[in-house]
């Protein structure tokens, strides 16, 4: 290979710009090029390309969001729309792509996979639900940064005996929901995989209560559509459950600020292991975080295949509430 290109695609995550850092010099370093595609697969239908060698990477991997920009795409979804990135790829003799993204991401590279052009996915996404990895690139800095969100609630919380309901990112997976509520010590969590009723709730808020709690907080998944307001309009109508609920919604700022350490070095070493492999004649793969490891997982068993959550951890949310 001569040239290859590296996009960010659907949400950002922080990490993602050290994974295009770790690509493009890999890449330089075995003498081959690299295009940076702005906007995701919007830019290569658009081809928004510039060039990146190890100056333009320079003092990125400690900023968060990708300054790749990225964007959906609809239209990718389209033969037309695939057939004009084709078009663009073979134009700037582009031969092979490295996309970093979750899930729809994912499934776009796959189909760039299936039209011949060698592709491998790096695996980022704070839902943490992509098959064919253990921890995708952003997820630890998301938890990290709605964990101290929740502490600094539950120190509201004790002062005024009040409960908060807090809302997390997670639109299909409840993963943030489920080790965010653990490690903050949530009396209550709803996911989209153990979804709660507000009546439910309340019934567990009464018991809390009458175990000696005298705050508490409930963790709620975005995915369960308007449950966190109905979860907290039930409680504002219950008296006796004894506590004075609030609302908070965490929001896009979980994805947002600097990686941390551990979200670093999992994206240096997945973007390099991306494209060594790329460049070696191995694509197909979603290369994602593994016992410890980098590790290529074939888009077959990737796409359309939904990571399950820690079993362990669901066992483990009425336990560690008593």
């Amino acid at each position: 290979m001569k040239r290859i290109a590296v996009l960010t695609s659907g949400g950002d995550a922080p990490g993602m710009n050290a994974a295009i850092r770790a690509v493009t010099r890999t890449a330089i370093s075995s003498g081959v090029d690299v295009i940076g595609v702005r906007r995701g697969f919007a830019g290569l239908i658009d081809a928004d390309f510039i060039p990146l060698g190890p100056r333009q990477v320079a003092g990125k991997i400690e900023v968060g969001g990708t300054f790749l920009e990225s964007a959906r795409c609809p239209e990718f979804k389209t033969e037309e729309g695939q057939k004009t990135a084709l078009r663009n790829l073979e134009t700037y003799v582009i031969d092979g792509v490295i996309v970093i993204g979750g899930n729809g991401s994912q499934t776009g590279a796959h189909a760039l996979s299936k039209l011949g052009i060698p592709v491998n996915g790096v695996a980022s996404t704070i839902d943490n639900d992509l098959a064919g990895s253990d921890s995708c690139i952003g997820v630890d800095t998301a938890l990290n940064t709605a964990l101290d969100a929740i502490d600094k609630l539950r120190t509201t919380a004790s002062s005024h005996h009040r409960l908060f309901i807090v809302e997390v990112m997670g639109r299909d997976c409840g993963y943030l929901a489920l080790t965010v509520g653990v490690a903050g010590g949530a009396e209550v969590i709803v996911a989209p995989e153990f979804d709660l009723s507000p009546d439910e709730v309340v019934r567990r808020v009464h018991k809390a209560r009458e175990r000696g709690k005298m705050h508490a907080i409930i963790v709620v998944a975005e995915g369960c559509v308007n449950r966190a307001q109905e979860i907290y309009a039930a409680l504002k109508a219950d008296i006796g459950a004894g506590f004075d609920p609030r609302l908070t919604i965490i929001g896009h700022v979980q994805r947002g600020g600097a990686p941390t350490a551990f979200d670093r070095l999992i994206a240096t070493r997945l973007g390099a292991r991306a494209c060594e492999l790329l460049l070696a004649g191995e694509h197909g793969n979603l290369i994602g975080f593994v016992n410890g490891k980098a590790t290529p997982t074939p888009y077959s068993e990737v796409t359309g295949h939904k990571k399950p959550l820690p079993e362990d951890l669901i066992k483990l949310i009425e336990t560690m509430s008593i």
